[in-house]
Protein backbone atom coordinates (compact mmCIF):
# COMPACT_ATOMS: atom_id res chain seq x y z
CA UNK A 1 0.00 0.00 0.00
CA UNK A 2 1.32 3.41 -1.04
CA UNK A 3 0.97 6.49 1.51
CA UNK A 4 1.21 9.83 0.56
CA UNK A 5 3.88 11.12 3.57
CA UNK A 6 5.01 14.78 4.19
CA UNK A 7 7.50 15.54 6.45
CA UNK A 8 10.21 18.96 6.65
CA UNK A 9 13.42 19.13 5.37
CA UNK A 10 14.80 20.14 9.17
CA UNK A 11 17.01 17.10 10.71
CA UNK A 12 15.25 16.08 13.32
CA UNK A 13 12.89 14.67 10.81
CA UNK A 14 15.31 13.76 8.36
CA UNK A 15 17.00 11.48 10.49
CA UNK A 16 13.57 9.82 11.62
CA UNK A 17 12.32 9.17 8.37
CA UNK A 18 15.33 8.25 6.69
CA UNK A 19 15.35 4.57 7.46
CA UNK A 20 11.62 3.90 6.96
CA UNK A 21 11.98 5.69 3.51
CA UNK A 22 15.27 4.21 2.20
CA UNK A 23 13.76 0.89 3.18
CA UNK A 24 16.47 -0.16 5.90
CA UNK A 25 14.21 -1.38 8.18
CA UNK A 26 10.55 -3.79 7.14
CA UNK A 27 7.75 -1.19 5.99
CA UNK A 28 5.37 -4.16 6.35
CA UNK A 29 4.22 -3.41 2.98
CA UNK A 30 3.80 0.15 2.70
CA UNK A 31 5.67 2.42 0.85
CA UNK A 32 5.53 6.22 0.50
CA UNK A 33 5.32 9.45 -1.82
CA UNK A 34 7.38 11.61 -0.52
CA UNK A 35 6.96 15.18 -0.16
CA UNK A 36 9.23 17.74 2.00
CA UNK A 37 8.63 21.34 2.70
CA UNK A 38 8.79 23.64 5.62
CA UNK A 39 6.61 23.00 8.41
CA UNK A 40 4.17 26.26 8.53
CA UNK A 41 3.74 24.21 4.35
CA UNK A 42 2.57 21.39 5.54
CA UNK A 43 0.57 23.19 8.49
CA UNK A 44 -1.12 25.08 5.43
CA UNK A 45 -1.77 22.04 3.16
CA UNK A 46 -3.46 20.25 5.89
CA UNK A 47 -6.78 22.46 5.96
CA UNK A 48 -6.64 21.48 2.38
CA UNK A 49 -6.81 17.90 0.81
CA UNK A 50 -3.77 16.96 3.14
CA UNK A 51 -1.96 13.99 2.74
CA UNK A 52 -2.46 10.35 4.53
CA UNK A 53 0.68 11.22 6.74
CA UNK A 54 2.01 14.56 7.86
CA UNK A 55 3.89 16.61 9.88
CA UNK A 56 1.96 19.07 11.66
CA UNK A 57 2.90 21.99 14.45
CA UNK A 58 0.30 21.14 16.74
CA UNK A 59 -0.99 23.98 17.11
CA UNK A 60 -1.92 23.12 13.31
CA UNK A 61 -3.06 20.20 14.40
CA UNK A 62 -5.76 21.40 16.63
CA UNK A 63 -6.97 23.07 13.60
CA UNK A 64 -7.55 19.65 11.87
CA UNK A 65 -8.18 17.23 13.92
CA UNK A 66 -11.23 16.31 12.16
CA UNK A 67 -9.02 14.87 9.96
CA UNK A 68 -6.24 13.90 11.68
CA UNK A 69 -5.02 11.83 14.51
CA UNK A 70 -1.52 11.93 16.11
CA UNK A 71 0.93 9.12 16.26
CA UNK A 72 2.36 7.24 19.30
CA UNK A 73 5.99 8.23 17.33
CA UNK A 74 7.82 10.85 15.54
CA UNK A 75 6.60 13.75 17.50
CA UNK A 76 9.24 16.45 18.76
CA UNK A 77 8.48 17.21 22.57
CA UNK A 78 10.61 18.13 25.54
CA UNK A 79 12.51 20.56 27.53
CA UNK A 80 14.85 22.91 27.56
CA UNK A 81 14.14 23.27 23.12
CA UNK A 82 11.28 25.48 22.91
CA UNK A 83 11.59 28.66 20.57
CA UNK A 84 13.61 31.68 21.51
CA UNK A 85 12.78 35.54 20.99
CA UNK A 86 15.74 37.57 20.23
CA UNK A 87 15.86 41.00 18.76
CA UNK A 88 19.31 43.13 17.42
CA UNK A 89 19.47 45.37 20.45
CA UNK A 90 18.72 44.70 24.66
CA UNK A 91 14.79 44.67 24.91
CA UNK A 92 13.51 43.62 28.35
CA UNK A 93 10.31 41.46 28.62
CA UNK A 94 7.99 43.90 29.55
CA UNK A 95 8.77 46.14 26.34
CA UNK A 96 7.72 42.79 23.93
CA UNK A 97 3.93 43.46 23.82
CA UNK A 98 4.74 46.79 21.85
CA UNK A 99 6.78 45.06 19.85
CA UNK A 100 6.85 44.08 15.83
CA UNK A 101 7.81 40.62 15.75
CA UNK A 102 8.87 38.12 13.27
CA UNK A 103 6.89 34.38 13.63
CA UNK A 104 7.65 31.18 11.57
CA UNK A 105 4.03 30.90 10.30
CA UNK A 106 1.04 31.82 12.01
CA UNK A 107 -0.10 28.11 11.99
CA UNK A 108 3.31 26.81 14.32
CA UNK A 109 3.91 26.24 17.70
CA UNK A 110 6.11 28.61 17.74
CA UNK A 111 3.63 31.76 17.32
CA UNK A 112 0.87 30.04 19.47
CA UNK A 113 3.82 29.96 22.49
CA UNK A 114 4.91 33.70 21.98
CA UNK A 115 0.36 34.40 21.91
CA UNK A 116 0.06 32.54 25.50
CA UNK A 117 2.90 34.04 27.00
CA UNK A 118 2.27 37.23 26.07
CA UNK A 119 -1.31 37.82 25.43
CA UNK A 120 -1.35 41.25 24.40
CA UNK A 121 1.10 41.17 21.66
CA UNK A 122 -0.68 42.90 18.33
CA UNK A 123 2.12 42.88 15.63
CA UNK A 124 3.41 39.85 14.04
CA UNK A 125 4.52 39.08 10.32
CA UNK A 126 4.98 35.97 9.10
CA UNK A 127 8.36 34.48 7.39
CA UNK A 128 10.03 31.75 6.74
CA UNK A 129 11.75 30.61 9.37
CA UNK A 130 15.20 30.82 7.88
CA UNK A 131 14.78 34.30 7.27
CA UNK A 132 13.72 35.32 10.55
CA UNK A 133 17.37 36.21 11.77
CA UNK A 134 17.69 38.30 8.61
CA UNK A 135 14.68 40.47 9.20
CA UNK A 136 15.87 41.28 12.71
CA UNK A 137 19.40 42.32 11.32
CA UNK A 138 18.11 43.99 8.83
CA UNK A 139 15.78 46.36 10.98
CA UNK A 140 12.46 44.25 9.12
CA UNK A 141 11.13 44.12 13.09
CA UNK A 142 12.08 44.71 16.18
CA UNK A 143 12.30 41.44 17.08
CA UNK A 144 12.03 37.34 15.97
CA UNK A 145 10.85 34.02 17.13
CA UNK A 146 13.65 31.19 16.41
CA UNK A 147 12.80 27.99 15.74
CA UNK A 148 15.35 24.79 14.71
CA UNK A 149 18.63 25.87 14.25
CA UNK A 150 17.93 29.13 14.75
CA UNK A 151 18.74 28.69 18.59
CA UNK A 152 22.58 27.54 18.02
CA UNK A 153 23.00 30.23 15.51
CA UNK A 154 21.54 33.40 16.90
CA UNK A 155 24.39 34.44 18.92
CA UNK A 156 27.09 34.16 16.59
CA UNK A 157 25.31 36.78 14.52
CA UNK A 158 25.44 39.05 17.62
CA UNK A 159 21.49 38.75 18.14
CA UNK A 160 20.23 39.23 21.99
CA UNK A 161 17.92 36.59 23.67
CA UNK A 162 14.74 38.86 25.11
CA UNK A 163 13.13 35.38 26.10
CA UNK A 164 12.80 31.59 26.20
CA UNK A 165 9.74 30.70 25.29
CA UNK A 166 10.00 26.82 26.18
CA UNK A 167 12.13 27.97 29.80
CA UNK A 168 8.35 30.36 30.24
CA UNK A 169 5.79 27.93 29.66
CA UNK A 170 7.77 25.38 31.51
CA UNK A 171 8.35 27.54 34.35
CA UNK A 172 4.40 28.31 34.41
CA UNK A 173 2.92 24.69 33.49
CA UNK A 174 5.29 22.32 34.22
CA UNK A 175 4.82 20.12 31.02
CA UNK A 176 7.05 19.41 28.29
CA UNK A 177 7.08 21.67 25.06
CA UNK A 178 4.93 19.79 22.36
CA UNK A 179 6.79 21.07 19.29
CA UNK A 180 5.46 19.25 16.17
CA UNK A 181 3.94 15.56 15.64
CA UNK A 182 3.36 13.20 13.34
CA UNK A 183 -0.44 12.58 12.07
CA UNK A 184 -2.38 10.24 9.54
CA UNK A 185 -5.83 10.67 8.26
CA UNK A 186 -8.88 9.85 10.70
CA UNK A 187 -10.65 8.08 7.36
CA UNK A 188 -7.63 5.09 6.99
CA UNK A 189 -8.30 2.15 8.61
CA UNK A 190 -7.44 1.09 12.34
CA UNK A 191 -4.81 -1.50 10.60
CA UNK A 192 -3.34 0.90 8.55
CA UNK A 193 -2.68 3.42 10.89
CA UNK A 194 -1.11 0.82 13.56
CA UNK A 195 1.35 -0.41 11.05
CA UNK A 196 2.48 2.83 10.02
CA UNK A 197 2.73 3.97 13.83
CA UNK A 198 4.96 0.82 14.29
CA UNK A 199 7.26 1.13 11.11
CA UNK A 200 8.08 4.57 12.38
CA UNK A 201 8.56 3.72 15.73
CA UNK A 202 10.94 1.24 14.34
CA UNK A 203 12.35 3.73 11.53
CA UNK A 204 13.24 6.02 15.28
CA UNK A 205 14.29 3.53 16.87
CA UNK A 206 16.96 2.02 13.64
CA UNK A 207 18.01 5.63 13.48
CA UNK A 208 18.66 6.56 17.12
CA UNK A 209 20.60 3.28 17.20
CA UNK A 210 22.48 3.69 13.88
CA UNK A 211 23.37 7.64 13.82
CA UNK A 212 25.40 7.63 10.96
CA UNK A 213 22.92 5.94 8.97
CA UNK A 214 20.88 8.73 8.14
CA UNK A 215 23.76 11.14 7.62
CA UNK A 216 23.67 11.14 3.98
CA UNK A 217 19.95 11.92 3.80
CA UNK A 218 20.33 14.56 6.32
CA UNK A 219 23.00 15.88 5.20
CA UNK A 220 21.44 16.41 1.91
CA UNK A 221 18.75 18.12 3.32
CA UNK A 222 20.09 20.35 5.87
CA UNK A 223 21.03 23.27 3.32
CA UNK A 224 24.40 24.86 4.44
CA UNK A 225 23.95 24.13 8.07
CA UNK A 226 27.22 22.50 9.51
CA UNK A 227 27.74 19.17 10.48
CA UNK A 228 28.06 20.34 14.14
CA UNK A 229 24.81 22.00 14.20
CA UNK A 230 22.84 19.79 12.39
CA UNK A 231 23.94 17.05 14.93
CA UNK A 232 23.03 19.06 18.17
CA UNK A 233 19.56 19.80 16.21
CA UNK A 234 18.98 16.25 16.45
CA UNK A 235 20.19 15.39 19.51
CA UNK A 236 18.00 18.21 20.86
CA UNK A 237 14.76 17.33 19.19
CA UNK A 238 14.81 13.40 19.03
CA UNK A 239 14.34 12.27 22.22
CA UNK A 240 12.49 9.49 24.30
CA UNK A 241 9.04 11.36 23.30
CA UNK A 242 10.23 11.10 19.87
CA UNK A 243 9.60 7.08 20.56
CA UNK A 244 6.87 6.86 22.06
CA UNK A 245 4.95 9.84 23.43
CA UNK A 246 4.19 7.65 26.81
CA UNK A 247 1.86 9.07 29.16
CA UNK A 248 3.71 12.17 29.94
CA UNK A 249 3.83 13.27 26.20
CA UNK A 250 0.43 13.03 25.50
CA UNK A 251 -0.66 14.90 28.83
CA UNK A 252 1.61 17.62 27.93
CA UNK A 253 0.04 17.94 24.10
CA UNK A 254 -3.78 17.87 25.79
CA UNK A 255 -2.85 20.34 28.05
CA UNK A 256 -1.11 22.75 25.55
CA UNK A 257 -4.45 22.08 23.15
CA UNK A 258 -7.11 23.46 25.86
CA UNK A 259 -4.55 26.52 26.24
CA UNK A 260 -4.84 27.08 22.65
CA UNK A 261 -8.25 28.23 23.47
CA UNK A 262 -6.88 31.17 24.07
CA UNK A 263 -5.63 32.17 20.75
CA UNK A 264 -7.94 30.55 18.60
CA UNK A 265 -11.43 31.51 17.85
CA UNK A 266 -12.60 27.13 17.72
CA UNK A 267 -12.38 25.08 20.42
CA UNK A 268 -13.87 21.88 19.60
CA UNK A 269 -11.43 19.25 19.24
CA UNK A 270 -12.41 16.03 17.89
CA UNK A 271 -11.59 12.27 19.78
CA UNK A 272 -9.67 9.95 20.01
CA UNK A 273 -6.90 12.59 19.54
CA UNK A 274 -4.24 9.50 19.35
CA UNK A 275 -3.98 6.43 17.38
CA UNK A 276 -5.33 3.74 19.33
CA UNK A 277 -2.41 0.62 19.66
CA UNK A 278 -1.33 -1.80 21.87
CA UNK A 279 2.12 -2.21 21.31
CA UNK A 280 2.73 1.18 22.97
CA UNK A 281 2.20 1.40 26.60
CA UNK A 282 1.22 4.53 28.75
CA UNK A 283 4.76 4.82 30.97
Amino acid sequence: MKLQLCFSTCPNDTFVFDAMVHHKIDTEGLDFEIYMADVEELNKQAFFAGADVTKLSFNAYSQVSDKYMILNSGSALGRKNGPLLVSKTKIYKDEVDELNIAVPGKNTTAAALLQILFPKIKKLREYLFSDIESAVLDGEVDAGVLIHEGRFTYKRKDLKLVADLGELWETETQQAIPLGCIAIKRNLSAEVQQKFDAVLRKSVEFAMKNPDESLPFVRKHAKEMDDETMKKHINLFVNDFTVNLGKKGKEAIEFFIEKLKIINASDTICKPIFVENSQYLLT
